[in-house]
């Protein structure tokens, strides 16, 4: 075996064989090794993540895809209900036709917790 010396901030000469050297080495190559394993796992998990986030994004786009559809729809429905409304007040009495336009205004100032409650 090979001997080095090297002085130490004492003064006194350190030995260093290459059979040290190699322990040290395999000590910092396992150590690094951990490392990278841990590195690994928490890469691992983050990808996972990742995934299950994109996920999520996909379905609450889905979902509101869906409802603007669905809002969409909503509206043209009371267009056309409106324009059947419109054509049929002339043919009633002024008494209905009163009461008709009094019904359509009320309907028109609906609120989102009197709308929970006909959903119910």
């Amino acid at each position: 075996m090979q001997n080095y010396k090297a002085s130490s901030q004492s003064g006194q000469p350190l030995k260093f064989t290459t059979s040290d050297s190699c322990d040290r080495i395999k000590d910092e190559f396992q150590f690094l090794q951990a490392q990278y394993h841990s590195l690994k796992l928490e890469c691992d998990k983050l990808a996972s993540e990742k995934s299950e986030m994109q996920r999520h994004y996909i379905m609450y786009y889905e979902m509101s895809y869906g409802l603007n559809i669905e809002m969409h729809k909503q509206a043209e429905i009371v267009k056309r209900l409106n324009g059947i409304c419109a054509q049929v007040l002339p043919y009633l009495s002024q008494e209905h036709q009163q009461q008709v336009m009094g019904a359509i205004e009320r309907a028109k100032q609906v609120t989102p917790p009197e709308m929970n409650s006909i959903i119910r």
